[in-house]
């Protein structure tokens, strides 16, 4: 390899010739990290029962989700300056020693520590999976295989919560982490074997050091007011206040930063480019606002005002599932005959907002199959959103620079999603504690069975009402990335005989 930064790593890849059995070892890996949320979430109140420790509970959840979010752009920035395959193997065995020590942890400490050391390694799984299929593939490529992408997030989000419920009823709560270890075995044996991709290093390597510390600080204080806001402080309370006021000087601090590093983490290069990458971000964000959020309190409304069984909560998503996969398929197979994309966000923003603003008329009356309806809607703009975004972003950078570019897509998304549940869940509590009738001391914030019928009605009025509230922000939310999706270029996809070479970025520097 060349100590220059620019050559040999920007030639366009040759797709491996058994493309489909490496990329199941890759997502089989990406899925092992969807899987374990939330099967966790499933075992906690197991968890919870046999080690103590409830008024911490939340921080079993808080602790994997900052260290996933610091650690991801530092794996995609090792993986740019190493050795790709190397990191992302890296990254299991990492994941594999948290879920061994987590699974045998006695006190809710421990399982804490063992959870942030676990979600280390869950930052490199996605990093590293996206950026690998971005070295693998060209975008013009890609959409034949974007259905397998599509279908493994499907599987993650319903699967999850069945087979938690499973493990935990039958197994134990100890296996919801020990079941990592053997599927994390079979990715590292697997990608071992097949997965082959050139060494990325290049001659003399700086670790940017201080733009690691910063963002790490950035990232916490972002995650941290996010958890915290509207449930353990007020939003406008001094201690989320200041925690905003710092993210702020953090990130003034670490942009100033990545601008005289010499390798930045975050390279500013792949944010002026070409305008379709910052725009992509803007996309992945307010998806991720509108998408994790949603995701999580459709099923507590089916369960709680609809009266679904919350044993198959994982099936409630099946409507929204497969609009995404078949909208994913359908952009992936248009995109690698055509070569045209940028229809898909733009269509797909749109969905995405007409089915969060039919899911904000919910009701007390709204039926499961009106519900469904419109949650095919919003899975339709979400396999024609989020998943175009990213291929859209890796398009719009050189190679040397994929595994920065696809880590910070993966933190956007992240960040996105972090705020939208955060954001949500102070709109719900605000409704339940806000509306007349719904008081706790009757049924304890949840409808009882020992709850009077006239307090039960007002609970359900409650939960409907904080519904509408959630929705009508992620519809708004929608509606800002339909905006920035028609700003999208159209700038011609690599990897086809002909096509035009990607925008051009700044000239390559020595490391």
């Amino acid at each position: 390899m060349s100590a220059s930064i620019a050559p040999a790593a920007d030639t366009t890849p040759v797709v491996p010739k058994n493309i489909r059995w490496v990329l199941f070892g890759i997502l089989l890996a990406m899925l092992l990290s969807m899987l374990d949320g939330l099967i966790v979430g499933t075992a906690m109140p197991t968890v919870v029962a046999d080690i103590g420790g409830i008024d911490h509970m939340s921080w079993v959840v808080t602790a994997y989700t900052l260290t996933t979010a610091c650690s991801t752009p530092v794996w995609g920035k090792l993986g740019d300056l190493f050795n790709r395959k190397h990191m992302f193997l890296g990254s299991i065995v990492v994941f594999m020693i948290g879920s061994v020590l987590s699974g045998q942890a006695s006190s809710m400490g421990e399982l804490i520590a063992f959870r942030a050391l676990q979600g280390i390694g869950a930052g490199g799984l996605m990093a590293g999976a996206f950026a690998l299929i971005g070295v693998l593939l060209p975008p013009r490529e890609r959409g034949k295989y974007q259905g397998m992408v599509a279908i493994i997030q499907a599987v993650g989000s319903i699967g999850g919560p069945l087979v938690g419920g499973f493990i935990t009823g039958h197994l134990g709560w100890r296996w919801a982490f020990y079941v990592n270890v053997p599927i994390g075995l079979i990715c590292l044996v697997w990608c071992g074997m097949l997965l082959h991709v050139p060494a990325a290093r290049r001659g003399k390597v700086v670790i940017d050091w201080l733009g690691i510390t910063l963002m790490t600080a950035m990232i916490s204080t972002v995650v941290l007011a996010a958890t915290w806001a509207g449930s353990t402080y007020a939003w406008g309370s001094w201690q989320i206040l200041s925690l905003a006021a710092a993210a702020v000087v953090l990130l003034v601090a670490f942009i100033a930063s990545q601008r005289r590093a010499a390798e930045p983490l975050l390279p500013p290069r792949i944010f002026t480019g070409h305008r379709n990458f910052p725009i992509s971000a803007v996309l992945l964000t307010v998806a991720g606002v509108a998408m994790f959020g949603g995701t999580l309190y459709l099923p507590l409304y089916q369960q709680t005002v609809q009266g679904a069984s919350a044993s198959n909560s994982g099936l409630l998503l099946l409507p929204m599932m497969a609009g995404t996969v078949v909208a994913s398929m359908t952009a992936g197979k248009v995109m690698a005959k055509t070569g045209k994309y940028k229809m898909f966000p733009v269509v797909g923003a749109a969905s995405l907002a007409v089915g969060m603003g039919l899911l904000s008329t919910m009701d007390v009356t709204t039926s499961r199959f009106t519900t469904s309806a419109y949650m095919v809607l919003v899975g339709i703009g979400t396999g024609f959103t989020i998943q175009m975004a990213n291929t859209i972003a890796q398009n719009a950078v050189e190679l040397r620079d994929m595994g920065a570019a696809s880590a910070a897509t993966s933190l956007f998304r992240s960040l996105g999603g972090s705020l939208g549940v955060a954001v949500f869940g102070s709109l719900f509590t605000r409704a339940i504690q806000g509306h007349e009738g719904s008081a706790p001391a009757e049924g304890g914030g949840a409808a009882t069975p020992g709850m009077s019928q006239s307090a039960k009605d007002a609970y359900l009025q409650a939960a409907s009402h904080g519904t509408q509230q959630i929705f009508l922000v992620g519809a708004l939310c929608a509606a800002a990335a339909f905006v920035a999706a028609l700003y999208i270029k159209e700038v011609p996809l690599r990897g086809k005989p002909g096509s035009a070479p990607r925008p051009k970025a700044e000239p390559a520097k020595q490391a």
